[in-house]
């Protein structure tokens, strides 16, 4: 158990370290607006909560950490970090963007308000570019597009929220947003 806590931990710093955090929110929010579905929710959502990189690995105990910043009508108004700790049925590492789209204030405060954590029914949408074959939070998919900016995605609301995520690279099977802890930090 120790061997597998000590890699989970070396590949999650080397995930995070590997980003480039000066243009990464900038980048990541040009992929979510060319992409698919997902660049209509810019125009129709209260507000967002936008992760260039949230890294994770596991091998039957498993982990994942992301940093991320919040909008409401495209203005900064403070930070979130994600993490996740897991076990059971799950193998690899993976790197992934991820941004949670808020239908109204009441969603907005909801995730802010405290430790926020989605429901064992939270599905993520997979936005996927190139010729891939993955297992995501939707479960496994098989598919082929052009570029990310030709990427099918098909997104709704659930309980006021939509997220969509993109893969940046690795692989790995696990199947859920349930357990994903958000704590949130006003801007000051």
């Amino acid at each position: 158990m120790n061997k597998a806590r000590v890699m989970l931990t070396g590949l999650l710093l080397m995930m995070a370290g590997s980003a480039v955090w000066a243009d990464a929110y900038d980048d990541t929010l040009k992929l979510f607006r060319d992409a698919g579905q997902s660049a209509t929710f810019f125009n129709k959502s209260y507000g967002y909560a936008l992760f260039p990189t949230i890294g994770k690995a596991g091998l039957v105990v498993g982990g994942a950490h992301g940093d991320g910043k919040v909008y409401v009508g495209g203005r900064y108004v403070g930070d979130t970090t994600l993490t996740k700790l897991s076990i059971g049925f799950q193998a690899g590492g993976q790197a992934y963007s991820q941004i949670i789209f808020f239908q109204n204030k009441k969603a907005f405060d909801t995730f802010t308000g405290r430790d926020f954590e989605f429901s064992a029914n939270a599905s993520a949408v997979l936005i996927t570019a190139g010729a891939t074959a993955e297992a995501g939070t939707t479960g496994a998919s098989a598919t082929a597009s052009a570029t990310k900016r030709d990427a099918r995605t098909i997104g709704q609301y659930e309980n006021g929220m939509v997220v969509f995520t993109i893969v940046k690279g690795g692989a790995m099977y696990e199947a859920s947003l349930a357990g994903q802890r958000y704590k949130f930090k006003p801007a000051r």
